[in-house]
């Protein structure tokens, strides 16, 4: 894989994981638990789609073949898509969500803090303007990781529960594909070892307070980097870009 690949896959991979994330906490919207967190989580699903909406006109442009950022959100099909497992898992409740939110945001504060360092000034002026958004967002995970863990024995359970089933997939999130390895021996993106440890120990911490086990994980639910998803990804991307096949180059 040569450099310019590379770094059109990897763009693709990080736009990928806000946008999918991004369109499963929109889904959110109008159901939230109170007024309040309702309008909390829309704002981060619209943080999400913001910083894809940065990386995909990038990641258009190094392609270098005229096709846009919506050609790339909407005219790819599932197998093209190279986000992690984790985000295109299902909402479920409120625990699942918040679960799944507080194991990427780990993941993604002490990436993107990293990733300020970028010796592609493009890239690194992304970082900085997404890492303001993406430290309230772990923040906000944190603080209802601990109110559900340390909370009522319904809500102990229920969000332990959503930690078991889904911390088979936070693995993913720092193993290293060959795109991966080439940006982070160009100086261009993060070396997930570097960030490893943080993450763990921002985890562990987190689930510390919450009063919460971590699961012990024998082997992580991985593929989603290479373009072998889940059912659910099929069912998100239908929802999604139905609009966009149906009517091609519609406008408002």
């Amino acid at each position: 894989m040569n450099l310019k690949t590379a770094l059109y896959q990897h763009l693709l991979q990080l736009a990928d994981n806000a946008l999918i994330l991004g369109h499963r906490l929109s889904e959110w919207c109008g159901h939230g638990p109170i007024l309040e967190q309702d309008i909390a989580v829309s704002n981060i699903a619209l943080d999400f789609i913001g910083q894809a909406r940065m990386l995909y006109q990038y990641a258009a442009e190094i392609e270098g073949k005229g096709r846009s950022e919506d050609d790339l959100a909407y005219l790819r099909d599932a197998f093209e898509f190279r986000n992690v497992l984790l985000v295109e898992q299902p909402n479920q409740d409120w625990g699942y969500t918040i679960v799944r939110q507080f194991l990427y945001d780990a993941y993604n504060f002490y990436f993107h803090q990293a990733l300020t360092q970028s010796k592609d000034p493009k890239i690194a002026a992304y970082a900085e303007k997404a890492i303001k958004e993406i430290t309230y967002h772990l923040r906000w995970s944190s603080e209802w990781m601990i109110r559900l863990g340390d909370g009522t024995e319904e809500s102990h359970r229920r969000v332990q529960e959503a930690l078991d089933d889904y911390y088979v997939y936070a693995g993913e999130l720092l193993e290293s594909n060959e795109s991966d390895k080439i940006m982070a021996e160009e100086g261009i993106s993060v070396d997930l070892e570097y960030i490893r440890p943080m993450v763990e120990e921002r985890i562990d911490f987190v689930l510390s307070e919450a009063k919460l086990k971590k699961p012990i994980v024998k082997w992580a639910q991985t593929g989603g980097k290479e373009g072998r998803h889940s059912e659910h990804l099929g069912y998100i991307l239908a929802d999604m870009q139905y609009l966009q096949r149906a009517y091609p180059n519609a406008e408002w």
